[in-house]
């Protein structure tokens, strides 16, 4: 089989001795050829040129933004993504429960590779962008754009804790609270109108659309804003309508898992799924991350559901791999 190993060298986990017994490991059985990424965007263009020279797998070793990268270089292609954990949160590799060790990842990954264990996922995107999990708007790409001032030494190092300082100085000095950002419209996916969207009326300050639950994860545990989606679902989107730390704390405990209340619960949250399409109308330039990379600042979002578009390796069940 031909592999290619998409290496960051700038993700939180990757080090030189990780790279190299990966490649080890994964060269034993396999054709591998190793492309490092030199700045961003670079990894959808080392994507594209695989799938055209027939390569089978795209390995992606680093963070979920080199694997949102490559997911975009690879859709409806051929190639398949493999995801090994490089950065700090590594959210998408969690959601399909691989290893948080790269190491003991790749051998997981040389398991599913055996038995062929690859599975073909529908995406969400915006504004033309693809995304693996989620695109937010509105705070949490706030949260993202401070994060990435401080990106380099402090990123690599500091992980969660500079995500959750970063959420902190957002909502204190980053980030009006005191008046709607946007106007949200949705189309269901039994809808048989393609014309004009659902006006739901809905006016927030920050909004996940999400192509799988979780959302992210807090150290090891998981936020979820959307339970019924998953990887084979059209999209979901969670609009807030209110940031004031009384109405939003009881929200972002029961995502945790914490207490009784949900975003299906909440007056504060307004959740709809299974949505083929959807636009978010800003009154004002409003910053939009996707997969957790920070894209810039925008006035119209266009999302839509892209379904079975990325075929994508999957972790094997211990039984599966007895029975090859």
């Amino acid at each position: 089989m031909k592999v290619l190993l998409v290496v960051n060298p700038l993700a939180s986990s990757v080090t030189g001795r990780t790279r190299v017994v990966i490649q080890k490991a994964l060269s034993a059985d396999h054709r591998l050829e190793v492309a490092v990424t030199q700045r961003r965007n670079h990894a959808t263009r080392i994507a594209q040129n695989a799938a055209k020279d027939g390569i089978d797998i795209v390995v992606v070793l680093g963070g979920d933004g080199t694997l949102n990268e490559v997911a975009n270089g690879l859709v409806d292609s051929g190639t398949a993504i493999a995801a090994l954990p490089g950065g700090s949160t590594n959210v998408f590799a969690h959601t399909l429960g691989i290893p948080d060790d790269p190491i003991e990842a790749t051998g997981s990954l040389l398991d599913s590779l055996e038995v062929g264990s690859i599975h073909r996922i529908g995406l969400g995107s915006v504004n033309e962008r693809y995304f693996l999990f989620h695109a937010g708007i509105g705070f949490d790409a706030a949260v993202v754009e401070q994060v990435e001032k401080r990106a380099g030494i402090l990123k690599r190092f500091a992980g969660h804790p500079l995500f959750v300082v970063a959420a902190v100085g957002t909502w204190l000095r980053h980030y009006d609270k005191k008046r709607p950002v946007f106007r949200v419209s949705t189309q269901k996916v039994d809808e048989e109108t393609i014309g004009d969207m659902e006006t739901t009326g809905v006016e927030g300050l920050f909004a996940v659309c999400l192509n799988t639950d979780p959302y992210t994860y807090l150290g090891t545990r998981k936020i979820s804003l959307a339970p019924d989606t998953d990887l084979d679902t059209p999209l979901a989107i969670a609009t807030f309508k209110n940031l004031t730390l009384k109405k939003l704390l009881p929200v972002v405990l029961g995502s945790l898992g914490i207490g009784n209340t949900t975003t299906s619960s909440s007056r504060v949250v307004d959740l709809r799924t299974d949505l083929t399409k959807a636009k978010v109308d800003a009154y004002e330039l409003t910053p939009l991350q996707v997969d957790g990379d920070f894209l810039g600042n925008f006035k119209d979002f266009y999302f839509n559901y892209e379904p079975s578009c990325l075929d994508v390796v999957l972790p094997t069940k211990p039984s599966e791999h007895q029975n090859s």
